[in-house]
């Protein structure tokens, strides 16, 4: 689509709405902005935007802006069934997401990656080893940079790895990646979505556009991700941590083996520095993709083993007292939180709790009665919580984080684990999940001075 002097609405001014902003503004169109927040809580984005010659709507969306819009671009957090997107639409008004403009100006090949659970992850781990194996490799999308900040960079670069939620897949039209990976699907977003179904239908337009010319690369030891296979365009390359694959990527006995036209490739696991079960996933998601667009075997494990993981996933802050305390603030919902429990054989401390995602707190409830010996939970949700799993083992409750640090360092005996997994979103009680984890360190640091 010709930019210059279209007139283009852009809805919601976060991170990537500036960017969005700033992108059209340059391109020459006539660019609105509007974002229910007064201009007083968006100061700090103004400035960033006080070169531009912008019009802005601010505290309030006008309904005429929506209709006489030429494209409408939507930011990420603003759910796409609001009002006046839906009159848009039914004026057939053009509304994307950025992650949709941004395709339309990126030429270099593309890998996407989608899933409940390990997309970071699995993300990094990717752009990691295109950058190992010579390539010039941008990343971003749901993570660090959006992708609409490659396209106004005119960087030149041979890959692109890109994070997808399914926020972002809500608004694609003609997206495309060479390579699309779907790594898991568990509830999540209920509190956005009407149904579940609405959920995972999000998760799947990665594949939309796909032909029989790119690869769709689906973990289906998950019947949710197994089930969408025969609706596939593109190739199916399949990975499995449960079973032996002829034609994919599969892990057994301490070796992953990478299959694909006769050609098979063994990487021993040993030497990983990414440890956990749900990360064999990730690893695994990584090689295929990378392997599939012309990445070297050898180059590729040399990257693999070197990776040592991201903060906030899973991570050791410390050992006080032969007890192990791990952060894992991105344990966002339940299905992270599944996989992080089953790290640990027993002797779990789970500290849990946040903002309430809707989803059903079920699917713990088993790892809860075998492996946590005591819950303390925290935020918005902990009597939904205790209602589901209260039963299960001994079960506290706190009223501030550091309350429940303490708690656990009481009730924890050495050779035990405390886990932070919130599987709740953060925002009843901090900024972020990046605030809620530091806040975890400092507590569990300042209970080993105490001691001291």
């Amino acid at each position: 689509m010709e930019l210059k002097d279209k007139k283009i609405l852009v809805v919601g001014l976060a991170k990537t709405g500036v960017a969005v902003t700033r992108f059209l503004a340059r391109a020459g169109a006539f660019v609105t902005v509007t974002d229910m927040r007064e201009e007083e809580a968006l100061s700090d984005v103004l400035a960033e935007l006080s070169d531009l010659d912008i019009t802005y709507e601010l505290g309030r969306h006008i309904p005429y802006s929506f209709l006489m819009a030429d494209l409408i671009v939507v930011s990420p957090g603003v759910p796409m069934d609001i009002k006046p997107l839906e009159m848009a639409r039914a004026q057939k008004r053009r509304v994307v997401s950025e992650v949709e403009l941004a395709s339309w100006f990126i030429k270099a090949p593309m890998v996407a990656i989608t899933g409940t659970n390990g997309k970071t992850t699995t993300t990094t781990l990717t752009g990691e080893i295109f950058k190992a194996c010579g390539f010039e490799t941008f990343v971003g999308g749901n993570i660090g940079n959006p992708l609409i900040e490659l396209a106004e960079s005119g960087q030149e670069v041979s890959r692109v790895v890109v994070e997808l939620s399914s926020f972002q897949l809500e608004g694609v039209e003609s997206f495309r990646p060479d390579v699309a990976v779907l790594l898991n699907i568990t509830e999540d977003h209920l509190d956005r979505y009407h149904s579940f179904q609405e959920y995972i239908d999000a998760k799947l337009r990665i594949f939309e556009n796909q032909t029989a010319d790119d690869f769709a690369v689906l973990n289906i030891d998950d019947p949710l991700v197994a089930a969408c296979a025969s609706k596939l365009k593109a190739q199916l390359f399949p990975m499995s941590r449960l079973h032996e694959l002829e034609e994919g990527i599969s892990y057994r006995d301490g070796f992953i083996t990478f299959s694909h036209k006769g050609k098979v490739l063994r990487f021993g696991t040993e030497g990983f520095k990414l440890k956990g079960v749900h990360n064999l996933d990730n690893i695994m998601a990584s090689l295929a993709s990378t392997l599939l667009m012309r990445c070297d075997g050898d180059c590729a494990y040399e990257a693999v083993k070197n990776f040592k993981g991201l903060p906030h996933r899973m991570e050791l802050v410390e050992e006080i007292d032969g007890v192990a305390y791990y952060e894992d603030s991105k344990g966002t919902n339940v299905g992270s939180v599944v996989k992080s429990l089953e790290s640990f054989d027993s002797g779990i401390t789970l500290i849990a709790g946040g903002k309430d995602k809707g989803g059903s707190y079920e699917p713990l409830a088993p790892l809860v009665e075998s492996r946590v010996s005591h819950l303390v939970l925290i935020g918005e949700a902990k009597a939904r919580m205790r209602e589901a799993l209260g039963a299960l083992t001994d079960t506290h409750e706190a009223q501030t984080l550091e309350e429940a640090v303490e708690i656990a360092r009481r009730l924890t005996k050495p050779g035990g684990v405390v886990l932070f997994s919130p599987a709740c979103s953060s925002f009843d009680m901090f900024k972020n999940y990046e605030e809620r984890a530091q806040r975890f360190k400092a507590a569990v640091r300042a209970g080993k001075k105490g001691e001291a």
